[in-house]
C-alpha cells in the first residue's frame, strides 16, 4: 500500500495540467476527449475541483509482462463482487488499485483470502 490518501480528480477537456498535481506519491493523469482525470494525494487537490476522495492506493508489486492476462482481474474480482468499487490505472509495468480507505481492512482480507500478500 502506498502511503496517504488519493483523490480522483475531474479537470475540463482543454485545461493545462495544474502545479498542484506535482509531489510526493504517485500521480496518474488520463487525457479523454470529455475530460481530464487526475490521480494525486489528496492533501494536494484545491477544495474548488471536482473529485471523489478518500482513496487508498495498493501498488501491485511483481513487475509483469505488458501484455500479461488476468492481473487486475484477479485483485478487482474479490473486491467487486463483495459490492465495493474500485479504481485502477496502470503504468507500462505495475497496476495500481485505488480501494476507498474506508474498507481497506475488508479489502485486505478479501485480497488475502484470494492468495494475494502484502509486503
Amino acid at each position: 500500500m502506498l502511503p496517504g490518501k488519493y483523490t480522483v480528480s475531474k479537470l475540463a477537456p482543454c485545461s493545462p495540467i495544474p502545479g498542484w498535481v506535482a509531489g510526493d506519491g504517485i500521480v496518474n493523469i488520463t487525457y479523454a476527449a470529455d475530460e481530464i482525470s487526475v490521480v494525486c494525494l489528496s492533501q494536494r487537490v484545491p477544495e474548488e475541483i471536482e473529485g471523489s476522495a478518500g482513496w487508498t492506493a495498493i501498488k501491485l508489486a511483481t513487475k509483469f509482462d505488458f501484455d500479461e492476462p488476468g492481473v487486475i482481474l484477479s485483485v478487482v474480482k474479490p473486491v467487486s463482487e463483495s459490492g465495493l468499487g474500485v479504481f485502477v490505472f496502470s503504468t507500462f509495468y505495475r497496476d495500481y488499485l485505488l480501494v476507498q480507505s474506508v474498507e481497506l481492512s475488508k479489502v485486505k482480507k478479501l485480497l488475502l483470502s484470494t492468495g494475494h500478500s502484502f509486503v
